[in-house]
């Protein structure tokens, strides 16, 4: 072995080890596809149009969970 990688082998401590540059990349690069799935998943969700189609037996103009005859915004009668 060459001497001064016997050296350097030699002032190496086993307990202390980094990730380094290679660790650094890995999570740059985890970073950004992160933010970039978010900001295209941001931009489709962004182009839905989503209208809820109503129950069945349901008049179209009506509100979910509303009462036929009720007012909007009025609030049901307590069952008993």
């Amino acid at each position: 072995m060459h001497p001064a990688a016997a050296q350097l082998l030699a002032a190496f401590d086993t307990n202390k080890v980094t990730p380094g540059i290679l660790g650094f990349l890995v999570f740059a690069a985890l970073g950004a596809g992160t933010w970039w799935i978010l900001k295209a998943m941001n931009r489709s969700l962004r182009r839905v149009d989503f209208v809820e189609a109503p129950e069945p037996g349901q008049a179209p103009g009506q509100a979910p969970g509303q009462v036929p005859g009720q007012a909007p915004g009025e609030a049901p009668e307590p069952k008993l």
